[in-house]
């Protein structure tokens, strides 16, 4: 069996980190507010911020790296949640305001006026956990320390620490411990 942190660079500790570096990794997060900046209420503009960011800073420290990818991740299942909230709002609205019962595949379960609230407010709290989870992340990537969100954490980890094989497959990961 083979030794786990021979899989992975070292993480850096805090005093490596450059200023530059952490102030790159905690732009990383502000990217959740680049549709707000531009005063559309379209939220795929913060998933594609997010991307450009990635693919503007992947070449920089295995920290900003790291913190880039785990904002990216994070925000995949935000801003579809975001986006199916905008679909079905203007949907309701170009429907004259109605909720149609016809609409619904589950019919006699509950109303479509019921899901929709209750989809909202699952959608609001996703958003709001979102938020304090990205802020908690900028303010200890500007620290220079690592923030694991609970799923996309050890995925960014993957991504960004791994070490390749000379033959350049990627070697089994150990998740961070």
């Amino acid at each position: 069996m083979t030794n786990t942190s021979e899989k992975y660079y070292p993480i850096e500790q805090v005093e490596d980190i450059s200023m530059r570096d952490r102030e790159d990794a905690m732009g990383a997060y502000l990217m959740m507010f680049a549709a707000l900046a531009a005063g559309l209420p379209l939220p795929i503009l913060n998933l594609i911020a997010a991307v450009i960011y990635y693919y503007v800073n992947k070449g920089k420290s295995r920290f900003v790296k790291f913190h880039a990818l785990q904002s990216l991740y994070s925000q995949i299942p935000t801003t579809l949640m975001n986006a199916g909230l905008v679909f079905w709002t203007f949907r309701i609205i170009f429907n004259e305001g109605s909720f149609r019962s016809s609409d619904v595949f589950m019919e006699g379960f509950a109303t479509v006026s019921e899901l929709y609230w209750g989809y909202l407010w699952v959608v609001v709290a996703a958003n709001l956990l979102y938020v304090i989870f990205s802020l908690v992340g900028t303010t200890k990537a500007r620290k220079g320390r690592f923030y694991y969100f609970l799923f996309f954490g050890k995925l960014a980890y993957h991504f960004a620490y791994r070490k390749e094989e000379s033959s350049g497959a990627p070697v089994l990961n150990e998740p961070p411990k």
